[in-house]
């Protein structure tokens, strides 16, 4: 079963880089991760503005914000 991620972050946003990098290394194979830009949506940008990045998972909507690591994202995703 393929976990769906939505990453909210923004371009030039290194600890949402930071983020992406730690979410595939829990395993590409039954993870999918979509990137959502914030800046492009005033209701995204006001949701998450001072919060990027955070992981949503799809199934739950369950959100985990930054900061975290290898090991609450394990946790995020039990």
């Amino acid at each position: 079963m393929t976990r769906q991620l939505n990453l909210y972050s923004t371009s030039h946003c290194h600890l949402c880089e930071l983020a992406y990098s730690l979410v595939l290394q829990q395993g590409t194979n039954n993870i999918e991760v979509n990137l959502i830009e914030i800046a492009e949506n005033a209701i995204l940008l006001t949701r998450y503005g001072s919060r990027i990045p955070v992981l949503q998972r799809q199934d739950t909507q369950a959100e985990l914000d930054w900061p975290f690591n290898e090991t609450s994202i394990r946790e995020f995703l039990k």
